[in-house]
C-alpha cells in the first residue's frame, strides 16, 4: 500500500463515524488483513449479521468494510434501516455485492444485482453463492444507460470501472460491454429502493429509466453523481433531497455531520421516516444502530 492510499485509509478511519473513537481497533483490523491476505490471496470474511465477503488485496471499497464495518456507513444503512423481507432493491452499479449482501444477505429482500464487467460480475457471483443468496439475487450483466447496444467499459481500476463516453489511446484499457435500457430490463418489477453508483454515467441511467421513476412502488433513490439535470428529474418524479442519521433514526430536509457518498432522494417522506424509525438494530462493530 502507497503513502497516498495510507493516507487515505487513515483520514477514513479518524473520520468514520464508527471508528474517530476507537482507531486502534481500525488499525489492528487493517493490520490483520494485510498479513492474512498476503499469505492466503483471497479470503472469505465474516462481515455484518452473519454474511460474509469474499476479498482479496486491491479491493479498495470492499477491505474498507474490514476496516471500519461499514465503508459507506451513512449509505449502508439507509437500506439496512430501511428494506425488508419482500421488498425489491435493485443495485445497479453493484460490483462485488456489498449492497447486494446487506439487502438480501442482511434484509432478505430480493435484489436485482447491475454489474457489466465479467470479472467484478463473477466475484458478485462468488458473494451471492458464499451467503446463500441465489434464491434472492438476480445478477445482470449489463451496463444500463439511455438507449440499447454496446458501450466501451474501463478494465481494472476496481471500484471507479465505468462507461468512458470518449475513447483515444491515452485512455485506460477498455473492453465492450452490453447496455440496455432500465424500463427494458425492469419490465413490471417495482422496486421499493435503487441504488445507482456508476462513477459519472448516473444520468445516462435515468434517461434509460422514466417509466420506473414514476412508479409510485419506488419510494427511495441513493445516487452517486448530482447533477441538476438529475436534481431536476427526480424533483419532477416527486422525490425530495433527505439527509439521515442512523444514530438517530432522523430522516431530514436539512443536512446532518455525517458523511455521504451519494445524495439521498425520497418520495413519500412519511412513509420512509417511519420504516426507518420501525426497523430492528444492526450489529456493527458491537455497536447496535
Amino acid at each position: 500500500m502507497g503513502v497516498r492510499s495510507l493516507r487515505n485509509l487513515q483520514n477514513l478511519i479518524a473520520t468514520h463515524p464508527l471508528t474517530r473513537q476507537s482507531q486502534l481497533g481500525a488499525w489492528r483490523r487493517f493490520a490483520s488483513w494485510q498479513l492474512a491476505s498476503r499469505l492466503h490471496g483471497t479470503m472469505n470474511v465474516e462481515w455484518i449479521g452473519g454474511q460474509r465477503l469474499i476479498v482479496r488485496r486491491g479491493m479498495t471499497g470492499a477491505t474498507g468494510n474490514i476496516y471500519v464495518g461499514l465503508h459507506e456507513f451513512a449509505d449502508m444503512m439507509v437500506p439496512l434501516h430501511f428494506l425488508r423481507e419482500g421488498d425489491l432493491f435493485f443495485d445497479i452499479g453493484a460490483n462485488i455485492g456489498t449492497y447486494t449482501v446487506l439487502a438480501s444477505g442482511v434484509c432478505r429482500a430480493t435484489t436485482w444485482s447491475f454489474e457489466p464487467d465479467p470479472r467484478t460480475a463473477e466475484h458478485l457471483r462468488k458473494n451471492v453463492v458464499a451467503n446463500d443468496l441465489d434464491g434472492l439475487v438476480t445478477i445482470h450483466q449489463v451496463a444500463l444507460g439511455p438507449d440499447a447496444g454496446h458501450v466501451a467499459f474501463t478494465l481494472g481500476l476496481d471500484t471507479t470501472n465505468r462507461v468512458l463516453l470518449e475513447t483515444n489511446g491515452a485512455g485506460p484499457a477498455t473492453q465492450q460491454v452490453e447496455q440496455r435500457r432500465l424500463d427494458d430490463v425492469a419490465r413490471d418489477a417495482a422496486p421499493v429502493m435503487a441504488k445507482v453508483d456508476v462513477e459519472g454515467y448516473e444520468d445516462h441511467v435515468l434517461r434509460g429509466a422514466t417509466r420506473m421513476l414514476s412508479r409510485p412502488h419506488l419510494k427511495v433513490v441513493e445516487i452517486e453523481t448530482l447533477t441538476p439535470w438529475i436534481s431536476d428529474t427526480l424533483g419532477k418524479a416527486g422525490f425530495q433531497r433527505c439527509y439521515y442519521d442512523p444514530f438517530s433514526r432522523k430522516l431530514t430536509a436539512s443536512p446532518n455531520d455525517l458523511p455521504a457518498n451519494n445524495s439521498l432522494f425520497v418520495r413519500d417522506r412519511e412513509f420512509v421516516a417511519e420504516r426507518l424509525a420501525s426497523a430492528p438494530p444492526v450489529r456493527v462493530l458491537g455497536r447496535s444502530i
